[in-house]
């Protein structure tokens, strides 16, 4: 079939698992000859790391809803949106300048609308047009979300879709233990790990409350909090004020994944805010790892209850401590668990069903507009 040419807009200048997400389809899109570009602030972390992985990206100052934003995005689409196939936005401020730039146009790319968490949508009726009128498709990340918008804003199932994310399963990949941690610098302990970007909401405040009870049953074992961000500052005084520094290490925001994760006996992701399907514990099953988690956003689509994971309750740090702790102290559980995720994770994993199921997408959107 023809080749697609799909133009990408991010506003966000932080990094998590949406901009992986982003970054990880757009390059899929190309191993498969497709045209892609991405639009995103000048500032915004996905801006460089577009560029390091080879992916046209251009510099929109875009970050809030302003007018000058939205001239720029007009000016942009003027000159260059009858380039494109369609457009991909996700998330607010670059949906919303979008959306009104190509309203304002004679010809303009019709919209596909991300949502990568499952954060509430307001009912009004402007956010209503958006995702109703100016909006051609909308996929979410999870069933989860998807079944949210139908039920909690009324919106048309047949013009959404569920694409969740696919990962590099020959990246991640179960990886010698003790190499990875003699090449990374990690002592030779038991290791639980967490890998998320440091907001208030993937849940490593409660994750330090659980990790103090543990102490007394489980001194051999460490702590690695693999990430970065806002709350990293007040997470390092905590685990000083808590007297945990000898048994905690933060390790920052790490290209190698899969050789951290290849650290670690045990996974976990104590969140508690409005997930879709969170690529860490994805890749944590891909790499072998028994998973502790909790069953929000569309977590539970991830994972098979007690047979790949464990969930607990969300801001339940005696409950996460207790489930953890059934872990830390059953090698074989923890073992039966991470090769049953491990295949999991290969069944439904992949990167190629996530290509498949977006290419569709663009593709039922261009005919309905033919």
């Amino acid at each position: 079939m023809k080749p697609l040419s799909i133009l990408h807009s991010e506003s966000s200048t932080g990094w998590g698992g949406q901009e992986i997400r982003i970054l990880t389809e757009m390059a899929g899109f190309m191993r498969r000859g497709h045209r892609v570009h991405l639009l995103t602030p000048p500032g915004a972390e996905i801006f460089a790391a577009a560029q390091a992985r080879g992916i046209p990206v251009s510099a929109l100052p875009m970050v809030k809803k302003t007018v000058p934003a939205l001239l720029a995005m007009r000016r942009w689409l003027v000159r260059h949106g009858g380039e494109f196939d369609a457009m991909n936005t996700h998330s607010s401020t670059d949906s919303w300048l979008a959306a009104l730039s190509c309203a304002s146009l004679r010809a303009a790319p019709p919209l596909v609308r991300t949502r990568h968490v499952s954060t509430a949508v307001n009912r009004g009726a402007a956010t209503r047009w958006l995702y109703q009128r100016a909006t051609a498709h909308i996929v979410t990340t999870g069933a989860a979300l998807k079944d949210q918008l139908a039920r909690d804003n009324g919106f048309d199932a047949a013009r959404m879709s569920s694409v969740r994310t696919g990962i590099d399963l020959d990246y991640y990949r179960p990886l010698d233990r003790a190499q990875c941690r003699a090449t990374l610098g990690v002592a030779e302990r038991p290791t639980l790990g967490i890998l998320a970007t440091l907001r208030d909401w993937k849940g490593h405040d409660v994750l330090l409350d659980a990790w103090l009870l543990l102490q007394k049953d489980f001194p051999a074992w460490q702590l690695l909090i693999v990430g970065d961000g806002p709350r990293r500052a007040h997470l390092e005084s905590r685990v000083a004020a808590l007297g945990l520094a000898a048994a905690v290490r933060f390790v920052g925001n790490r290209d190698n994944v899969p050789e951290w994760l290849g650290c670690l006996d045990l996974f976990t992701l104590p969140s508690w805010g409005d997930e879709g399907v969170p690529q860490g514990v994805m890749q944590a099953m891909a790499c072998g790892l028994a998973v502790v988690s909790t069953p929000v956003g569309a977590i539970r689509e991830a994972v098979a209850a007690d047979v790949t994971r464990l969930l607990v309750p969300p801001r339940d740090a005696a409950a996460l401590a207790a489930a953890l702790g059934r872990l830390m102290g059953d090698a074989s559980l923890r073992r039966t668990m991470g090769a049953a995720g491990l295949a999991y994770a290969r069944d439904r994993f992949g990167i190629d069903a996530m290509l498949d199921k977006m290419e569709d997408v663009f593709r039922r959107v261009l005919e309905e507009r033919a």
